[in-house]
């Protein structure tokens, strides 16, 4: 064992010990001149690594001033010194001599081998000396030198420095894991009044906490089986530090292993993990001396309930139960930025992954809210008188074991030749023979355009047809909006049916300019399926059924993409037969509704407030926005909507303050919703009103139709609560399918819900709050000017109430809505909407403002009026765009004439062709634009690849600008 002590006459400083457990010898490896710490062996045992001052020129002239300073009687108050003369030291054990491995000013220490002895992990300050400092980090540094401490990683000889590590703060004591991959290590807050214990890969990527207690927990070491590591922190007090164990991932909560006051630190495994070593004062004399103890690791799996055959640990929802716990501890009832990220933070925790509905990651971001309701002692309002609403709904579909494709005895491999579509007709599929019906198009006449029908003259009757996936390349914008409609997949499959074919079978074509030549097996969001098999299959297996019919594919699309028809005809391929094999993916959501009582019994009406809780869950969906090479990535969701949620939270621990207090009386209760399946189309906030017994609608004795808005989803950044792409039309019966579970009858409970207030991505305020949903009562503006004006936000009114988030599941239900949003941007639905980026004073702001809306409307004498609105038009449909220019419109602007830009995404067309954030949009490819319509059917009208005019109104100046459109696919 290797260890640093103070134990020699005439040496006040640290120095290094090497002990010999044969023979119970200690032989010291310093030189016994200057400073020394943090030893280690080399794993071949010959060699030891050490930090020391030895060589600098003033170590024995310190070494003095110390001792005279001792004998003078005066204490001095202990703190570490990051003498910037430390240096990193091998000592070879046979020949006894020193080789020095770093020669940089600054304080090198906090050394480790890796477990093959071919790397050390260090700690340096030694940029500061090195680089230039802003004056924050100067005055930082000259108060504490470890503020500028940061990782590194070098070869055991001292060659090859790379740091892994460059954030504001002490980062240091890194560590390696048993398998060489990882380097976990203590990360301080920026201000040093907390550590929290740190893991990355050594490459100094997926850097990630693996604790959060808030406390100053420090000096972790992994246990050798590498599932999970101790670590010392004064959770319980100032100046008592104990052990605790927390697994490799950070999935649950620490657990605690030792219960002695004062100073527990410093663990070590043995190499075989049978004991433990570390230094504790719970000596009689209350001096620090090393201790070792026997360690049983299945007691340590069994704490951390981690099964020890299985790879991933089950997640652990009492964790998030204890997170709660301790935010309820740390946060204010008030409207504090850093209560905001308190929440947002745990929501966007790794193990969450993203919360995904029906996910364990949203089990645990539910059990968080629920227990966060519990201490706010709300009333739980869910199934069986739970905190939580289930609802059981299809995630996607998946290729099951048994799907064939095959032709005279020669089979195509399935993933590579071809797929089913999600849509699919499941079974056996009989042989028949296979005809090509062009792009597949049946359109009518209409507006001045000409029929246009594929299926002329084409016998389809129990026949395979073969159609190109989209619509002709070549044809004029005014053409490609009029075939938009009937391109779509599903319709081409209905046509194909209607005349008997025996199934579709899809093909991209050399001239679409597609990533991916197979349809994505992707579940669209309806369980709508067609009675014909439905598949698509690469260029290659086409080109070979053509060649016996001396046909080209590439000849036959370059024909049909001038606009003009020709005629199907049948090809000379042998039959082809299929089997299709789909499994539904059934899972359960939950929504956790949490109940504000006034009074003694449950008021007459209530006021619902609500945010969704869910996000995209991990890795590329149909929703997602990322970009290819994080494709594979969280969708964190910090604004979209972990910001939401945290803002209601801070609504409820304030409104409950006030209730307990007796400073909040009411006539309405206010019910708190989390709702869960809002990215996959309102499916819990639609469940909620399915199954909540009592209508709305008559209490405010209004009622209206239903529809869909028109999108705009040209870029890579469309903000769900704006893009106006969503369908509103009865979520609950197009997207999910949602089944009732036994629960509470909700209108004993609820007789009447007098208003809806949402929040959905209120965390990046930069200009404007905008409030939607203002047209749905006459006392919204009214009620907005009252109390934004004890604020002063400014603020954005937007009539519209129907809108792609979950109020409109209540206004469509006859509930006044008023929902918050601040803007859309460029991570939207991408990994890169993470904490870091979101307006924190602003959130707390926008949530300090509805609980004042809140408050309002519970004390109010007469609930709001409902004011229905048209739907919107039937020509505002939703969008068939393939064509991509990369912008964000800024939603915050809706008195623009034109479409006001946010900003433009990296990379893509727009930025390339110099469009700016702040730009207006008044025109695209010839069409006018004045509002977002407009320039979605521009987009619409786009062909991928083929440069055209927009123009933009940048300040005073009018700019014709040259684009040339991308493909989303």
């Amino acid at each position: 064992m290797v260890f640093q002590s103070e134990r020699e006459p005439g040496n006040p400083f640290y120095q290094i010990y090497v002990l010999d457990f044969e023979t119970g010898d200690v032989q010291r490896v310093s030189p016994g001149q200057g400073k020394t710490t943090c030893a280690w062996i080399h794993p071949d045992g010959k060699s030891v690594l050490f930090a020391s001052t030895q060589d600098d020129p003033e170590a024995k002239t310190k070494q003095e001033a110390e001792i005279a300073l001792r004998e003078s009687g005066e204490e001095r108050r202990y703190a570490w010194d990051y003498d910037s003369n430390y240096e990193l030291y091998r000592y070879d054990l046979a020949t006894e001599k020193y080789t020095q491995l770093t020669d940089t000013q600054g304080y090198d220490a906090e050394g480790s081998y890796s477990p093959d002895g071919k790397w050390i992990a260090f700690a340096s300050n030694r940029n500061a000396f090195s680089e230039s400092l802003t004056a924050t980090q100067k005055e930082r540094f000259e108060l504490d030198p470890s503020y500028m401490m940061d990782l590194f990683i070098m070869q055991a000889d001292g060659t090859h420095v790379r740091q892994l590590t460059d954030v504001p703060g002490y980062d240091g004591g890194p560590f390696f894991s048993p398998d060489g991959q990882q380097i976990c290590w203590r990360r301080f807050s920026e201000d040093g009044a907390r550590a929290e214990i740190m893991s990355m890969n050594i490459n100094g990527q997926d850097a990630q906490p693996l604790t959060r207690l808030g406390a100053m927990s420090w000096a972790p070491y992994f246990h050798p089986s590498g599932k999970y590591l101790i670590f010392t922190t004064n959770l319980h007090g100032f100046a008592n530090f104990e052990l605790y164990l927390v697994d490799a991932k950070g999935k649950r909560e620490p657990v605690r292993v030792t219960y002695t006051a004062g100073f527990d630190g410093l663990p070590v495994f043995s190499p075989d993990g049978t004991k433990l070593s570390w230094t504790s004062n719970r000596t009689t004399s209350k001096q620090s001396q090393i201790f070792i103890a026997d360690w049983d690791h299945q007691a340590a799996l069994d704490l951390l309930q981690i099964d020890d055959a299985a790879d991933e640990p089950t997640v652990d929802v009492g964790s998030a139960v204890a997170a709660a716990a301790d935010s309820l501890q740390q946060t204010k009832a008030g409207f504090m930025p850093e209560d905001v990220l308190r929440h947002v933070d745990y929501l966007c925790r790794p193990e969450l992954a993203g919360r995904r509905t029906g996910s364990e990651g949203e089990k645990l971001a539910t059990a968080y809210v629920a227990s966060l309701f519990d201490h706010l002692h709300l009333q739980p309002a869910g199934d069986n008188g739970s905190w939580y609403q289930e609802f059981e709904f299809t995630s996607g579909v998946s290729l099951g074991d048994d799907n064939l494709l095959a032709q005279d005895g020669v089979l195509f491999q399935v993933n590579e030749d071809w797929l089913p579509l999600s849509f699919s007709q499941t079974g056996e599929v009989a042989a028949a023979p296979i005809v090509f019906a062009g792009y597949g198009i049946v359109a009518p006449a209409a507006d001045g355009q000409d029929e246009y029908d594929s299926f002329v003259h084409l016998d389809v009757k129990d026949k395979w047809v073969v159609a190109f996936r989209f619509m002709p390349e070549n044809i004029s914008a005014e053409r490609r909006q009029h075939l938009a409609h009937h391109s779509s997949l599903r319709y081409k499959a209905m046509v194909a049916r209607d005349r008997g074919a025996r199934g579709l079978i899809l093909v991209s074509g050399p001239n679409s300019q597609v990533s991916n030549p197979l349809v994505p097996l992707q579940f669209d969001g309806s369980l709508a399926g067609t009675s014909v098999p439905v598949i698509s299959v690469t260029d290659q297996v086409v080109e070979g059924w053509l060649k016996a019919s001396g046909k080209s594919l590439k000849q036959l699309q370059d024909s049909l993409d001038t606009g003009e028809l020709a005629m199907g005809f049948a090809l000379e391929a042998k039959p082809l037969n299929a089997r299709i094999d789909l499994d539904q993916v059934q899972i359960t959501g939950r929504n956790v509704l949490g109940r504000l009582q006034m009074g003694a019994t449950p008021a007459a009406e209530t006021i619902l407030i609500g945010a969704h809780i869910d996000h995209l869950g991990k890795g590329a969906g149909p929703s997602s926005l990322a970009r290819d090479d994080e494709k594979d990535g969280i969708h964190f969701g910090a604004d979209d909507n972990a910001s939401g949620v945290a803002a209601m939270l801070e609504v409820a621990q304030y409104l409950a303050d006030r209730k307990a207090s007796g400073k909040l009386q009411g006539q309405r209760d206010i019910l708190f919703a989390a709702w869960s399946g809002e990215e996959m189309g309102l499916i819990g906030s639609s469940h909620f009103v399915k199954t909540y017994k009592s209508s709305a609608a008559n209490h405010h004795g209004h009622g209206h139709g239903h529809g869909e808005h028109a999108s705009s989803n040209d870029t890579s950044a469309t903000s769900a609560a704006s893009n106006l792409g969503a369908s509103v039309v009865d979520h609950g019966d197009a997207h999910a399918d949602a089944h009732a579970h036994s629960h509470v009858a909700l209108e004993s409970l609820y007789p009447a819900i007098s208003a809806c207030l949402n929040m959905d991505m209120v965390g990046r305020m930069e200009k404007k709050l905008v409030l939607q949903g203002v047209g749905s009562s006459s006392i919204w503006r009214s009620e907005i000017e009252k109390r934004n004006a004890v604020l002063g936000l400014p603020i954005t009114i937007q009539e519209d109430s129907y809108l792609p988030t979950d109020a409109s599941s209540f206004f469509m239900k006859g509930v006044p809505i008023l929902s918050a949003f601040t803007g859309s941007h460029a991570d939207y639905h991408t990994p890169r909407d993470t904490p870091d980026k979101l307006n924190y004073d602003n959130a707390a702001k926008i949530a300090h403002f509805m609980a004042l809306v809140a408050q309002s409307l519970a004390k109010a004498e007469t609930s709001p009026d409902y004011v229905a609105q048209a739907a919107p038009k039937e020509g505002q449909r939703r969008a068939n765009l393939r064509a991509y220019l990369g912008t964000v419109p800024d939603y915050a602007e809706s008195d623009v004439k034109g479409v006001l830009l946010s900003s433009v995404a990296k990379g893509g067309p727009s930025e390339q062709a110099g469009i700016r954030g702040g730009d207006v949009i008044v025109n695209l490819a010839g069409k006018k634009i004045e509002n977002i319509y407009d320039y979605t059917y521009a987009i619409e009208a786009l062909k991928i690849g083929q440069e055209v005019t927009i123009t933009v109104q940048r300040g005073d100046e009018r700019l014709d600008l040259k684009v040339t459109p991308g493909s989303r696919d």
